[in-house]
């Protein structure tokens, strides 16, 4: 009788196979023998489990179960039809979620309701063996309606997946989000002053972290102005109209940049609401420029009908207007979220206790060995001198070997030794290269290495700078037996690209940059 008056529960028409261990003891092969790659990885959530189930709300009648005793786990004599969707996540149930990689592999893993975002990432970087930072992020996207967007690291995933229409052609990808965070960077330029209204009010420039207090402070009233592109409802037109961001939502005005409440006109809710890119503008919807946004409220689960198509003029007007919407929508929770990201950065590599030494860090001293007995150095000029004198003379060594490279091994080394780096990308288009970079990060420093397409023994150094993308050419030559390579016509030469990378990782150099982040793809 409870289970008929609190409405239709979905029934689990499958249970996982009982396991003893949790990821941790499936990565490292303690697990059963018979356990088999296919099935699902189980990931613990961090909150506790609630004793009883919540009833999944539904308008249409309750069904009786003439079989109670067929049910699965929950044992609820009420059936629940399957056109009535996923429904609301459930505590203490476990979920299956697929996560695809760039390349089109899936992987499915099992999450509870409480698994976040952050922690099926981390997951997946155990999985594959990845590279740990934070630019690993888990996007939402929806390729029937060219959107995607990426998940905030305290988002639920199970209740994301929730949300999805049935049938929709929805999924989530595991790729490298370099620009995630980069609102937080000090010298991050997302907000022009022109566009923030407490710099135009203040009438003189603001520095970038003072323009973030204000966006976390929720006493203060900071206000993302500008023109943007409408798609009206229905209709395939757009038109320029003047909107404003503020903490209580969206709004445009229908009298030029006025803002008088008359003129102004409600157009979305920020908390009710995520923000997407637009993937394929021009194509779907016929946007003006290719820096499409798009507004789609929680209600809306399948269909262009309800979607609030924006379109900006550059980039980064786009970035800023979604910048501010995220810091609008979270808060205080986007900050922490960033700061744990950091914290984990900091934290060592390996898993359990810190490993024993037999001599204490504080215990080492720097020493003098060029006499014929060692000394300890305790002057603290004279050890940073001694250290900038081995450094130089270790460079000294390291130049000495890479300009005098053997003429027959050496150049058939330096040229295929690139190819087990991660940052190289093969026989990639151009088109491709900039989407690829697009997809991870439209950030300062940004950069891949491919094969040139014009010239079949060149390459390509693919940067990101300005939120643009430029590309340079590298050139390979001989002399005297020997290859190298440049990309100023032999007045600046390496052995081979991982030398011409590390050098520009710290000289800019001719780059309008210094490479910072590698564009990488890893396979799930």
């Amino acid at each position: 009788d409870n289970a008929m008056e609190g409405g239709a529960q979905q029934s689990s028409l499958w249970e996982p196979p009982e396991q003893d261990g949790g990821p941790g003891e499936r990565d490292g092969g303690e697990g059963p023998p018979e356990l088999r790659r296919s099935q699902p990885l189980f990931i613990h959530g961090s909150s506790r489990q609630l004793p009883q189930e919540e009833p999944r709300a539904s308008s249409l009648p309750s069904i009786p179960n003439p079989f109670p005793e067929l049910c699965s786990p929950s044992n609820s004599p009420i059936l629940s039809s399957p056109a009535l969707g996923q429904g609301p996540p459930r505590e203490g149930t476990s979920h299956v979620v697929k996560v695809f990689g760039e390349d089109g592999a899936c992987r499915s893993l099992e999450a509870s309701a409480a698994t976040t975002a952050r922690q099926l990432c981390e997951t997946l970087v155990r999985r594959t063996r990845a590279l740990h930072d934070h630019s690993w992020a888990l996007v939402e996207l929806h390729q029937h309606l060219a959107l995607e967007r990426c998940l905030e690291d305290h988002e639920s995933v199970v209740e994301v997946q929730s949300s999805w229409a049935p049938g929709a052609d929805s999924r989530f990808v595991f790729r490298k989000n370099f620009a995630k965070y980069e609102l937080f960077k000090s010298n991050a330029s997302l907000f022009p002053e022109v566009m923030v209204s407490s710099c135009l009010e203040a009438n003189k420039s603001m520095a970038h972290s003072e323009l973030i207090q204000n966006f976390l402070n929720s006493g203060s009233c900071p206000e993302v102005q500008g023109f943007l592109q409408l798609r009206e409802a229905g209709r395939k037109v757009w038109k320029r109209f003047h909107f404003s961001l503020r903490r209580s939502g969206l709004y445009y005005s229908t009298k030029g940049t006025s803002k008088d409440p008359r003129h102004l006109q409600y157009f979305a809710d920020l908390t009710e609401s995520n923000i997407y890119y637009v993937t394929q503008g021009k194509k779907l919807y016929g946007t003006p420029t290719e820096f499409g946004f798009c507004i789609k409220p929680h209600k809306v689960r399948s269909g262009v009908k309800g979607l609030k198509l924006l379109c900006s003029e550059d980039e980064q007007s786009r970035s800023c207007w979604m910048a501010a919407f995220r810091l609008f929508k979270y808060g205080m929770q986007l900050y922490r979220n960033y700061q744990q990201a950091q914290a984990r950065l900091s934290q060592p590599p390996w898993i359990g206790p810190t490993p024993l030494r037999s001599v204490s860090d504080n215990a080492l001293v720097a020493m003098d060995f060029s006499g014929c007995t060692g000394r300890v150095i305790e002057n603290p000029s004279e050890v940073l001198t001694v250290a900038l004198e081995e450094a130089q003379a270790w460079r000294k060594k390291t130049t000495h070997r890479y300009s005098l490279p053997a003429a027959c091994h050496s150049s058939a080394l330096s040229a295929a030794i690139h190819r087990t780096q991660p940052w190289f990308h093969g026989r990639i288009s151009r088109e491709d290269t900039q989407q690829l970079i697009g997809r991870q990060g439209l950030v300062d420093g940004v950069f891949l290495v491919r094969e040139s397409q014009r010239n079949p023994k060149g390459f390509v150094l693919s940067l990101c700078h300005l939120q643009r993308i430029k590309h340079y050419l590298i050139l390979p030559s001989e002399e005297e037996g020997r290859l190298y390579f440049t990309m100023d016509d032999g007045q600046t030469r390496f052995a081979d690209l991982i030398q011409l990378v590390e050098f520009h990782q710290i000289n800019r150099g001719i780059l309008p940059c210094k490479l910072r982040h590698y564009c990488t793809c890893v396979a799930l």
